[in-house]
């Protein structure tokens, strides 16, 4: 099938075949004698591990760190356990998971010193009411 038809099937876009293509995240497809990119099932299997991936939170970076297992993943299916397989995904997504935890302790830190800032203003200031 052709990139368009490709993407369809995966749910996604030409242009982001071509992003992941270029990241290394799947393999560079055969080619029609006039140049346009031929794609299999397996390559449309591999896209929406691919999506599964990012949508659970994982970069394009992590993925590309990983991206000679992904055929693993494409057999076992996206939402497989990555329990008991080290040095596949696991350290991948322990990664992911403490950056993840610094970011919400900084928003956490963030929002509580401007609900404190709000409160302050809020309060009625000493010598400004009746």
């Amino acid at each position: 099938m052709r990139i368009g038809e490709a993407a369809a099937a995966a749910g996604t876009t030409p242009r982001a075949l071509r992003l992941y293509e270029a990241r290394g995240l799947l393999p560079s497809p055969p080619r029609t004698t006039s140049g346009q990119r031929e794609y299999d099932s397996t390559a449309v299997a591999r896209v929406k591990v691919i999506r599964t991936l990012l949508n659970l939170g994982l970069t394009l970076e992590d993925i590309r760190r990983r991206a000679h297992r992904l055929d693993v993943l494409v057999q076992d299916g996206p939402s497989a356990s990555c329990d008991g397989r080290p040095g596949e995904f696991s350290d991948v997504v322990a990664d992911r998971l403490a950056v993840l935890d610094a970011e919400i302790a900084r928003l956490t830190h963030l929002r509580q010193g401007l609900a404190a800032a709000a409160g302050e203003a809020q309060r009625p200031r000493p010598g400004s009411g009746p």
